[in-house]
């Protein structure tokens, strides 16, 4: 972990699903602008054409590989103008801009290196190894290039010449200073989107942190030996995991020590990053890091945590998102993954928010695409985002702005109207109304990639077959390994029916995990929880805190008796006096036991109808809507509404007090305040509405 703390500073900060500059809500919301792709005669034309759309920031990729000219020796605009990036921070400053930086060490970028020098690339000692001991290859346009290991500490040591270059040129732009306000900590950390369980890191470097980890974690090589069921006489016996092979319960912590493993080298490789950065003179503002989308490309289903640690990470950092492409026709995988990030992150923000398509996408959408996700994300809790790409470029398309800064007035509309109902809804004062949080359980999730028996390359290029690195019920096994039923495979199916029926009782809810901390689920006042026989024990023990000062929790179908370590943990059973089924006292709290799916909606009922009444109603059981309240006053509302199908739809908005007054948000009109409010929706549409109530 870390070893520098995050300094805290009373010009930035962090908090509350806020980013506060000066104290006060801060609108994060721009686009990406790669300066050393474009001609530099043409910056200040582009950035004006930026800030004529609305957006207050720019959001900047710093590539190694494009400024290293050899070992030690960049170029920061004496050879090729274009490269002068202090030349580009301070112009952005001059038009207004906040600047977030993005200086690797990876960015990808559509970069042939993905932003490393060749050199690095060519570095055998610095490849990443598979379960077979042969290097990982990312496949990619327009060539594949060597996946590299953040375990080895040459890799560090190469980067900090890296930072050593660039860092005191943004210590100079960093705010108050300057506009510089956040940095992004490397990029997308997926293993090189080789996500496979045993597709990587088997290099030496990796297996030497993995013993420490168990060592660590175990506290002696007999604790090892007796997690694991077997005998080890030394810690350089003790070997991950390379295929699955598990057959009952007592088999299963070797497997699920290597999920935890590749959770924590993920965190642990950005926590050293991070400390490179804040030893360089970045300590003074926030450092976040952003993960690939968590479902697979286009929005497969499956599970969404492991490898990806998000609560884990923002220890270390100051906030996490998810980077989100995607389209009109997939709405539930933009709600699922920006209400993960609402329920998990101090602030939910995307890093990489579509705007234009790589060249060799295969279903890129249009721009009626890029609007319905846009507020489809925005109605369920994002509050910034930076538009990826702004400007065309090469290996990019249809970007608002052209190269030559010249603008394409249809998408500068679209993307300008989203930013005007920003500030029209006054965004960055409103908060998501979700007394209810559905956790993905961690456990479950790491089983369900263990449990995966085929291993397939990244699938960064995104062919048309329907297998990938994202475990899926093709590729996971079947069996039940000793339980009532494949956990690896039930939890999906139980997690979908709690989710459909939190849907259709209209209960405002957020996703979240189980690695979230009694501060975190304190701010719901219901929790949701798949539970099968077994759970970690920490999770047990949170969960029966929760509940002791006044939460609520649902639970099922069984009350887990198992640790993750398959040894006996009944802190949960305890806590409910050995009762397995109904609902139980604890506390100032209750749980409810529910046995089958079919037993959700009774229960979910009795227990939501004990939240008060809604403030706003939507009628149409098609559509799903939304509520933000303003922090400083309750009647301030805003209302969401989504038509996620390909027909027409029509709903009848009530509110339990009167409507004094109503804005369509998108055009600005003042509506009729007479109730009920109706409203027509097309096909694929999102409407938002802030209402005054009486």
């Amino acid at each position: 972990m870390g070893t520098v703390p995050l300094e805290k500073t009373p010009q930035l900060e962090v908090a509350n699903q806020r980013f506060l500059i000066e104290g006060e809500p801060g609108a994060l919301y721009g686009g990406a602008v790669h300066y050393w792709r474009l001609d530099r005669e043409k910056w200040s034309e582009i950035l004006d054409a930026v800030v004529a759309m609305g957006y207050r920031m720019i959001s900047i990729y710093i590539p190694w590989e494009v400024h290293e000219l050899e070992r030690g020796r960049f170029d920061f605009g004496e050879i090729n103008p274009a490269n002068d990036i202090d030349a580009f921070l301070s112009l952005c400053e001059e038009k207004g801009l906040r600047i977030v930086v993005r200086p690797g060490p990876q960015i990808n970028s559509e970069l042939t290196g993905f932003g490393y020098p060749q050199r690095i690339l060519a570095d055998e000692s610095l490849h990443a190894r598979n379960a077979r001991g042969t290097r990982v290859v990312l496949t990619q346009a327009p060539r594949p290039i060597p996946a590299l290991s953040y375990a080895a500490d040459k890799f560090f040591e190469e980067t900090a010449l890296w930072y050593d270059a660039i860092c005191p040129i943004l210590a100079r732009h960093a705010y108050p200073r300057g506009g510089l306000v956040a940095c992004q900590v490397d990029n997308e950390m997926a293993y090189f989107f080789g996500l496979n369980y045993y597709s990587s890191d088997y290099s030496e470097a990796s297996i030497e942190k993995y013993r420490a980890f168990l060592a660590e974690k175990y506290g002696s090589l007999a604790g090892i030996s007796k997690a694991h069921r077997t005998r080890y006489d030394a810690l350089e016996d003790v070997d991950p995991p390379r295929k699955f092979c598990a057959r009952q319960p007592g088999d299963l912590p070797v497997y699920l020590d290597w999920a935890q493993y590749r959770e924590n080298y993920l965190v642990d490789s950005i926590a050293r990053l991070a400390d490179m950065l804040r030893e360089r003179g970045l300590a003074s503002i926030p450092l976040f890091h952003n993960y690939p989308h968590p479902l697979g490309p286009g929005g497969a289903s499956s599970n969404f945590t492991t490898p990806f640690n998000l609560i884990a990470l923002e220890r270390v950092v100051d906030f996490v998102g998810f980077d989100v492409y995607s389209r009109k026709e997939l709405f539930q995988h933009v709600r699922t993954v920006t209400s993960y990030v609402s329920g998990s992150s101090r602030y939910p923000y995307i890093p990489e928010f579509i705007a234009g398509v790589w060249a060799w996408y295969l279903n890129p959408g249009d721009l009626r695409d890029e609007e319905f996700v846009t507020k489809a994300a925005l109605m369920h809790g994002i509050k910034g985002f930076s538009r990826y790409m702004l400007v065309e470029r090469d290996r990019w398309l249809d970007s608002p702005i052209r190269r030559d800064g010249t603008v394409r007035e249809d998408k500068a509309h679209v993307f300008g109207q989203a930013n005007r109902m920003l500030d029209r809804l006054d965004w960055q004062h409103m908060d998501l109304l979700a007394p209810v949080a559905l956790l993905a359980n961690r456990d479950y999730d790491r089983l369900e990639a263990a449990s995966v028996l085929v291993s397939f390359p990244g699938d960064f290029l995104e062919t048309p077959s329907t297998f990938s690195e994202y475990p899926n019920i093709l590729t996971v096994d079947e069996s039940d390994i000793g339980f009532q039923q494949p956990v690896q495979l039930a939890k999906r199916d139980w997690f979908g029916a709690w989710y459909e029926n939190l849907e259709r009782s209209r209960a405002g809810f957020v996703i979240s995990d189980t690695e979230a901390d009694l501060e975190l689920l304190a701010q719901r006042r219901i929790v949701v929880l798949t539970t099968f026989e077994f759970l970690s024990a920490q999770t047990q023990r949170t969960l029966v805190d929760y509940v002791r000062q006044g939460g609520t929790l649902i639970i099922g179908p069984t009350v887990p008796t198992l640790g993750a370590d398959m040894e006996p943990c009944t802190i949960l059973s305890d806590a409910l006096g050995g009762n397995s089924a109904g609902s139980a006292e604890l506390g100032e709290g209750s749980v409810h036991v529910v046995a089958s799916p079919g037993d959700m909606a009774a229960v979910l009922g009795r227990v939501l109808a004990g939240l008060g009444e809604t403030l706003v109603t939507v009628d149409n059981q098609l559509l799903r809507s939304t509520i933000h309240l303003n922090s400083a006053n309750p009647k301030d509302v805003v209302v969401f509404i989504a038509n996620p199908t390909d027909e027409p739809q029509t709903a009848t908005v009530t509110a339990e007090t009167p409507i004094v007054a109503c804005q369509d948000a998108w055009s600005g009109e003042q509506l009729s305040s007479t109730e009920p409010l109706m409203c027509e929706l097309l096909p694929y549409t999102v409407h938002a509405f802030r209402i005054a109530l009486d």
